[in-house]
């Protein structure tokens, strides 16, 4: 890997929307753009017919439920003037019946097009192709009986929270409460109840480490304000009565990953966290976990040991109690969200970096992800955690 700037290096790999592909598509120039507009336009080469997400793995059917949360008590970091920080939260979690409620969706029509026009795109995939996509839970099934581990979920930079549907949707069907957060202002495609379509104002704002760091922390605000509004039977009544307040995660992708970190740091009832190829951003990354288990997984191409674009190797030595390294050959930094998935099922180029086909990134994604919180939030012994395993070569256990 040749050594860039540190900013250059920054801008490159984490995460604002505009500097990485979108849909498992390669980042492309202008004159590349209009080349697979050209490629695309003929009939016949593109699917129309809306994909589908990945099928859940556990025994339980998933329900849905999206929360609008505003903490009062705070002023948004992005638009000083707006009414407190606003989040969107979509919950995911085990429910009763298989079939009941209606189908959930994906993005919305405006989600969808902001979605597709931010990587050049639009022509490319029908926005309502992608907001048509299927999802496998349901809005209104009434929740499983029980109490359940809670995992919140971050985005990375840029993207929204829909990015992360099937871990969220995979995770509740095994019986957890899976909160995917959409942070106000961070996103350029999400669109918040009244059809308000929020601009991603820091976007525009944040350019090198520090601002970086300045996101993690208010993301950390975010995520343990979530913690207590879900935990809050005034506030969110059956949802509550799921959520075992003992069994607590965090995980994300991107600066996501930095925000489950932090946020363990910050907050000692998240008792697990997982960064899904992202880079930490604040100096003391790791300090504040103690001996709480962290799982680290990433793209080989950035992550592995003494990379010069990646701030794993301090966090790692900061890490006193149960942790992993893994690093993924032939993925990219999207391998681990639904883009790859969807770009194969919509006949997207792939990125040549990172050659990985949508299923195998999904499945190595959703099976040491899945065997992280199992181990770490149930208790129940997970062999796939304790070093390579010939069904999946790619996936490299570093311990530096």
């Amino acid at each position: 890997m040749t050594t860039r700037p540190r900013r250059a290096a920054v801008a490159a790999l984490l995460t604002c929307a505009l500097a990485v592909p979108l849909l498992g598509a390669a980042p492309a120039s202008a004159s590349q753009q209009a080349h697979a507009q050209t490629q695309y336009s003929v009939p016949g080469t593109r699917s129309t017919s809306a994909p589908e997400l990945p099928r859940p793995a556990g025994p339980h059917p998933v329900g849905r439920r999206t929360l609008h949360l505003v903490d009062r008590h705070r002023t948004d970091p992005w638009v000083p003037t707006a009414r407190g920080r606003e989040l969107l939260v979509s919950v995911s979690y085990p429910a009763r019946r298989t079939g009941a409620g209606s189908p959930a969706a994906y993005v919305t029509a405006d989600e969808a097009r902001l979605l597709l026009e931010a990587r050049g795109l639009t022509g490319v995939v029908p926005a309502e192709t992608l907001a048509g996509t299927r999802t496998h839970a349901r809005v209104g099934a009434a929740p499983a009986r029980g109490r359940f581990p809670l995992v919140l979920l971050s985005p990375g930079f840029g993207m929204p929270r829909t990015t992360l549907t099937s871990l969220a949707d995979d995770l509740a069907s095994r019986g957890y409460v899976v909160a995917a957060v959409d942070h106000a202002y961070e996103s350029l495609a999400t669109e918040f109840p009244g059809g308000r379509v929020m601009p991603c104002v820091a976007c525009e704002k944040v350019d090198g480490r520090a601002e970086f760091a300045g996101v993690v922390r208010g993301r950390t605000a975010d995520l343990s304000f979530v913690i207590d509004e879900l935990t809050d039977r005034r506030r969110t009544g059956a949802l509550a009565r799921m959520i075992d307040p003992r069994r607590i995660g965090a995980a994300g992708h991107s600066i996501g990953g930095a925000t489950a970190a932090a946020t363990m740091a910050a907050d000692r009832r998240v008792q697990a966290g997982a960064d899904l190829d992202g880079n930490f951003f604040v100096d003391d990354a790791g300090a504040g976990i103690g001996e709480r288990p962290f799982l680290m997984l990433g793209a080989e191409s950035v992550h592995s040991p003494g990379g010069d674009i990646t701030d794993w190797d301090g966090a790692w030595s900061r890490l006193h109690g149960w942790k992993r390294w893994l690093t993924v050959d032939g993925a990219g930094h999207f391998s681990f969200t639904d883009f790859p998935w969807l770009g194969d099922r919509l006949g997207l180029p792939t990125d040549p970096e990172a050659p990985l086909s949508g299923e195998r990134s999904w499945h190595i994604t959703r099976d040491y992800v899945a065997a992280f919180f199992e181990l770490h939030l149930r208790g129940v012994p997970q062999p796939l955690l304790d070093g390579p395993t010939a069904s999946r070569p790619e996936v490299e256990f570093h311990r530096p």
